[in-house]
């Protein structure tokens, strides 16, 4: 579901800047290889890369059992994940590459959620197609000028006008069963009349 989500985000950014500068500029790309002279996905582009994940670890203890057909469902918990995302604009201009940034925090600020009602789903993969339901909520993740640094010394050391986002829950579950088993229906057993 990472790149499911990834791509919903991207499509509905990338259209909302068409809107705005006539021109598909997003491209999903490692910023990394902001350097690598084999890498021309990135010439005036803005690359969207996937920083870090972390569990969402306040919705780790969840059962995950369900309901279904007279019997019931166990299965491992859900992972419910949170993505860092970079918005990095690599182009010659550096007032473009503002322009870029700004019209991103722009679009970020006037949607904030993604859910299956409100954003129709890109007809690039038949990945997508299988989605049936999904919701994200699309935060500004502001980092400190030592955590930004250390990014960008990783990342190559270049930097470039960009904006971090935080994009939470990410649902990922497996259609593996560990276990099924019949409902309790009724409850056998005597009453002792503990005073005795």
């Amino acid at each position: 579901m990472i790149y499911e989500t990834l791509e919903i985000m991207m499509d509905q950014t990338a259209k909302y800047l068409e809107s705005k500068l006539d021109s598909s500029q997003l491209v999903l790309e490692n910023i990394a290889k902001l350097d690598d002279t084999n890498v021309l996905r990135l010439k005036d582009k803005v690359a969207v890369s996937l920083l870090n994940m972390e569990e969402e670890v306040t919705l780790k203890n969840i059962p995950n059992t369900t309901f279904k057909n007279g019997k019931t469902i166990y299965k491992n918990n859900k992972i419910n994940l949170n993505l860092y995302v970079l918005f990095a604009a690599n182009t010659k201009a550096y007032d473009q590459a503002l322009i870029s940034i700004s019209n991103i925090v722009e679009f970020f600020q006037s949607k904030k959620v993604f859910t299956q009602v409100n954003t129709p789903l890109p007809n690039r993969s038949s990945i997508i197609d299988k989605i049936k339901e999904f919701k994200f909520i699309v935060e500004l993740y502001t980092p400190t000028f030592e955590q930004l640094n250390y990014i960008w010394g990783t990342l190559g050391g270049k930097s470039v006008p960009s904006v971090l986002y935080k994009i939470s829950i990410i649902e990922i579950e497996s259609d593996n069963i560990n276990d099924t088993g019949q409902p309790i229906t009724n409850i056998v057993g005597e009453l002792i009349d503990s005073t005795l």
